[in-house]
């Protein structure tokens, strides 16, 4: 894992603060993006985390997802079917208290993602998937999966430049616990440990 924080994000003071949010982008398809928000739930199973899914691309829904709203450019579902290899079910399954898919076109985005806060309660720690969601909002966490087997690549630069935590797919299947946090309704990173001195 890589921690890196570039000086180079003056714009950052411009977009809107959401300290319990986390937001997971990936360099490509298959780079470990629901992997990674599955194994933080798991790991943080008992705080309720309500996790967001959200895609420019707009689908056929399955059994399961229940509308709670649409409008022009966007629908939000609520998935309740835990049973499915979605990432929304995966999502359900590795122990989220609510999960919501967003399709969405990216020109509302930030539009439509203030619609979904409006529904979760204040202070709940909420995981989203969404590279274009960081160009909106500053959340208290931002991690970046990368991947030897992803595919179609994304271009990613422009956010590499916002503080970040980059991680590798394949590191994460031999990870124990993710060294992240979520205290005082923030996320972050966990600070290094201290080396202790063995007594004599």
């Amino acid at each position: 894992m890589r921690i890196h924080f570039d000086p180079h994000f003056c714009f950052i003071f411009f977009l809107m603060l959401i300290p319990n949010l986390l937001i997971i982008a990936g360099t490509g398809t298959k780079s470990g993006k629901t992997t990674m928000a599955c194994k933080i739930i798991e790991q943080f199973h008992d705080m309720g985390i309500t996790a967001i899914r959200i895609s420019p691309h707009f689908h056929e829904t399955s059994p399961g997802l229940v509308p709670i709203d649409t409008g022009a450019g966007y629908s939000i579902y609520e998935e309740t079917n835990d049973g499915t290899p979605k990432d929304t079910s995966r999502m359900l399954r590795a122990g989220a208290s609510k999960v919501y898919l967003v399709l969405v076109w990216d020109s509302i985005l930030s539009v439509v993602f203030r619609k979904v806060l409006q529904v979760i309660p204040e202070g709940t720690a909420v995981i989203c998937e969404s590279p274009g969601l960081r160009n909106w909002f500053e959340p208290g966490l931002f991690i970046i999966m990368t991947s030897e087997t992803e595919n179609k690549r994304q271009d990613l630069n422009h956010l590499q430049e916002l503080p970040h935590v980059i991680f590798r797919l394949e590191e994460l299947e031999k990870t124990g616990t993710i060294p992240i946090q979520f205290k005082e309704g923030k996320w972050s990173a966990s600070p290094p440990r201290s080396p202790t001195n063995s007594p004599l």
